[in-house]
């Protein structure tokens, strides 16, 4: 089978709370101390991907780290003096967003004809830097083809890297030799610039990648200071086209300059600043959206619900499809718990290029498996957090039973 773009979406772990720990994510802090309900969250999470394979796209997934994390309490000599919001740290579920679990070149871009994964580092928030350990267990699991796949350890954490969240790929198909797009930052006014350009570098070169299809672009510091942390909440691409906002990039137009360039069959779809703020751009996710090619060769945007209950965005939607540009399809899904925390369709999932039948087929999602999970999950997972909880022993238990029942339930008690 020739290689296919299959998205792993993180299982939203049985820890899921809103402990506000992401400094610039609008949404984490503004529901800092909420309670918040993992089960629903979990649940909406394997909808979402039932939706996506329903399209007749592959899919995959990835499970929820270990919680609270006991070695990262450890290291900091926690006990009952400790701050709350370092604790709350060790309970994060924040690896659901697997958009930041690494950077993923295909085999097609690369010098020895492997598909790359550099997982990230996420130094610049503590509660995310704790996560790549556990995360490249994972990665070591799903893709120990070494045939096809190669693994690198994070860069040096001098670098802040934050994954494919800044990451985009422009093609003529999914399976062709691709430009490879890396969004880097260096101020956002009160909040930090988490993607450095050296670590972007870094991964260029570690994946082999060849300097003539490769293209680094500054993000605009007006975008980091609005709340995008991460390229993908004002911009994603998939195949010829790039989908952004027009304040995405420091230099915009000097941004498509310098990928057409290198891929003159570029295709932006810009969306105006009158048209919908940047503000109004970040709250309703329109660009954490995913952008798929469905097997019909029509391109599909995946948008949180937000985006069809806000008037501007509903309207600029629809003003794009009667115009009959590359995106023929705009489908709404339901992650309103994620998106209280400050992550979209985007968010929770990582795209790999590569032939399913050489992933380790414990992580590949089917009906059956689906049904597994849903109820796994219906049975185990806390039906609501209050932020009271988090901390406490009873709760700690429940949560590491939780995860341990879906470890067996799959197959990976490996990863206990």
């Amino acid at each position: 089978m020739k290689p296919v773009e299959i998205n792993f979406d993180g299982i939203v772990g049985p820890s899921h709370n809103y402990a506000g720990l992401s400094l610039g994510n609008l949404a984490a802090t503004r529901h800092a101390g909420d309670a918040s309900y993992p089960r629903a969250a979990a649940l909406q999470g394997i909808a979402k991907m039932r939706h996506n394979m329903a399209l007749g796209l592959a899919q995959g997934f990835l499970l929820p780290l270990p919680r609270p994390n006991a070695g990262y309490l450890a290291a900091l000599g926690a006990d009952s003096t400790t701050d709350p919001v370092l604790t709350a740290q060790a309970w994060s579920a924040s690896s659901m967003w697997t958009a930041n679990a690494a950077t993923v070149s295909p085999a097609g871009d690369t010098a020895d004809g492997r598909c790359h994964l550099t997982p990230a580092n996420l130094v610049t928030m503590p509660h995310r830097a704790q996560e790549w350990p556990d995360t490249a267990r994972q990665l070591a699991l799903a893709f120990a083809d070494r045939q096809h796949f190669a693994l690198h350890d994070p860069v040096p954490p001098t670098f802040g890297d934050e994954g494919a969240a800044n990451h985009m790929r422009l093609c003529e198909g999914h399976d062709a030799a691709g430009v490879e797009v890396f969004v880097y930052g260096r101020t956002g006014g009160a909040f930090p610039a988490r993607q450095h350009e050296q670590a972007s570098r870094a991964v260029a070169r570690l994946h082999g990648l060849d300097p003539e299809r490769t293209v680094f672009i500054e993000q605009a510091p007006k975008a980091i200071a609005a709340g995008a942390f991460h390229n993908d909440v004002v911009a994603v691409a998939n195949e010829r086209v790039l989908f952004t906002h027009a304040e995405a990039f420091a230099d915009q137009q000097g941004a498509y300059d310098a990928i057409r360039t290198k891929f003159p069959a570029l295709e932006v779809v810009e969306v105006p600043a009158d048209a919908v703020s940047l503000n109004e751009a970040i709250a309703t996710y329109l660009f954490n959206a995913q952008l798929l090619t469905l097997p019909t060769g029509e391109m599909a945007l995946v948008v949180p619900t937000e985006c069809t209950d806000n008037a501007a965005v509903r309207g600029w939607l629809d003003s794009m499809l009667a115009s009959n540009g590359p995106i023929r399809r705009v489908l709404p899904v339901d992650v309103r718990q994620s998106m209280a925390n400050g992550g979209g369709p985007a968010c929770l999932r990582l795209r790999v290029v590569a032939d399913p039948a050489t992933v380790d087929p414990r992580f590949m999602l089917n009906e059956a498996k689906a049904d597994l999970l849903e109820s796994t999950i219906a049975a185990h997972w806390p039906e609501q957090i209050d932020p009271v909880d988090v901390g406490g022993e009873s709760l700690a238990q429940d949560v590491i039973a939780a995860r341990l029942s879906l470890l067996e339930t799959l197959g990976l008690a490996e990863l206990g």
